[in-house]
C-alpha cells in the first residue's frame, strides 16, 4: 500500500499544476516531476490523469473555503463579502493569470471528459448552494428584503465572480475583480457605498 504521504505529494502537485497550466497543458510527467516522484509511480495512486484530476478538483474546491460561509458568528453579508475577499486574495497569491480552476476545467477539458464535466458542474452547484444558504440567513436576519429571488441572486453572484476572473486573466490585471465588488456584488444585493443594507 502506498505511504499516503506520497500521494499527498502527488495531489499537490497536480493541483498546482492544474491550476497553473490546465488540463491539456499538465502532463502526468510534469506532475510527477514536481511532486518529486519518477513518473512510474503515479500509477500507484492513480489509474488516469484524468482520476488524478478529478481529485485535484476535489481538493481544490475544498481550498475554497465554503464552510466559512456558514460562520452563524458573521453576519451573513459581511461573511459573503469575506468569501469573495478571500478568492480574490487567493487569486492573487497564486497569480492573476491562473484564474480559477473549476472556470479553467470548464473552458478547456469537459466536452472531451463527461467524467469532468459532471466534477465542474457539482463543483459549481455546490458553490452556488453554499452562497444561497448565506444569502438566506441575509434574509433571515432582515439584511435583504424578503422578495428577493435568492436563488438566482446566488447564482448571479458565482457566474459574475467567474466571469471577472476570465476577464483578469485577459488583462492580467486584477481589475475586474475590483469591479466586481463595486459593479456586482453591492448592486445585486442593494449596498451603499457606506457598506450598509439599502
Amino acid at each position: 500500500m502506498p505511504r499516503p504521504s506520497l500521494r499527498e505529494n502527488v495531489v499537490a502537485a497536480a493541483v498546482d499544476q492544474f491550476h497553473r497550466r490546465g488540463y491539456q497543458g499538465s502532463g502526468v510527467k510534469d506532475i510527477t516531476d514536481a511532486a518529486g516522484l519518477p513518473k512510474g509511480s503515479f500509477y500507484n495512486y492513480f489509474g488516469s490523469k484524468e482520476d488524478m484530476a478529478l481529485e485535484a478538483l476535489r481538493r481544490y474546491g475544498a481550498g475554497r473555503e465554503m464552510v466559512r460561509l456558514q460562520d452563524q458568528a458573521t453576519p451573513p453579508l459581511a461573511r459573503l463579502r469575506a468569501h469573495f475577499e478571500f478568492l480574490q486574495d487567493d487569486v492573487a497569491r497564486v497569480g492573476v493569470n491562473y484564474g480559477c480552476m473549476f472556470g479553467n476545467f470548464a473552458t478547456e477539458s469537459t466536452l472531451e471528459s463527461p467524467a469532468l464535466r459532471a466534477a465542474v458542474h457539482g463543483a459549481f452547484a455546490h458553490w452556488i448552494e453554499s452562497v444561497t444558504g448565506a444569502l438566506r440567513d441575509a434574509v433571515e436576519v432582515g439584511e435583504l428584503p424578503a422578495g428577493r429571488d435568492i436563488d438566482l441572486l446566488a447564482r448571479s453572484l458565482v457566474r459574475a465572480w467567474e466571469g471577472a476572473l476570465l476577464h483578469a486573466k485577459v488583462l492580467a490585471d486584477r481589475g475586474p475583480m475590483d469591479d466586481f465588488f463595486t459593479g456586482t456584488f453591492e448592486p445585486l444585493l442593494g449596498i451603499q457605498p457606506s457598506g450598509e443594507p439599502r
